[in-house]
């Protein structure tokens, strides 16, 4: 699996002949808009910093859009996504988090969220994480203390954090313990390398 971050809280992740976008940032939001073509796009709130679908269509690839709620099988993904209410830009929104697995990896991709107290029905799903996705960059979003305290809270082999500027993250990895965490362009993992991880911190540079 090969995972590239693109800014915001997009991320492009591949395996094999797949590719899945996460959170895609749309034409029309602040942030730079990204493309390039995916076969699945999972889209975690109604908003152009993460609604870009059609970002993710490029080339023979046209992405299955999962936004919202429920149960998904997509090729080799299945995906599951759950709602809680949450505010951003000052509007009442959905923010779904996702939990992917593929390649025998249990992905939890957190979105837009905006609070730590996460309903323990829906955590009680997430059994052990492999793969944390993370905002960490305040405002909207959790804010550091928050983000770090539920970060230690789901005991995920490896964190990835997102949706930050350059202060925030330097706090997070300060709050977390990881300031010497490896920032990577690109990271290229496997199963067996999660095993071998236990509260990991990986930055990847915004492509």
């Amino acid at each position: 699996m090969v995972i590239t971050y693109q800014g915001g809280q997009c991320f492009k992740v591949s395996f094999g002949d797949t590719t899945m976008a996460f959170d895609p940032i749309a034409k029309n939001s602040k942030l730079p808009s990204v493309k390039f073509g995916a076969d699945v796009a999972f889209i975690s709130l109604n908003h152009p910093n993460f609604n870009g679908a059609d970002q993710a269509a490029h080339g023979t690839k046209e992405p299955y859009i999962v936004q919202g709620p429920g149960e998904y099988e997509i090729g080799e993904v299945t995906a599951r996504g759950y709602g809680v209410k949450t505010m951003y830009d000052g509007t009442d929104h959905y923010n779904t988090i996702y939990q992917v697995r593929l390649e025998e990896m249990n992905i939890i991709f957190l979105g837009a969220l905006g609070g730590s107290e996460i309903d323990p029905k829906i955590l009680s799903e997430f059994g052990d994480i492999d793969i944390l996705f993370i905002p960490v960059g305040g405002g909207d979003v959790l804010d550091v203390p928050a983000a770090a305290k539920l970060a230690v809270k789901l005991e995920a082999k490896l964190i990835i954090p997102m949706h930050y500027d350059a202060a925030a993250l330097g706090a997070f990895l300060k709050e977390i313990g990881a300031e010497g965490a490896e920032v990577l362009d690109k990271l290229t993992i496997k199963k067996k390398d999660i095993l071998e991880m236990e509260g990991e911190v990986k930055v990847l540079k915004a492509g």
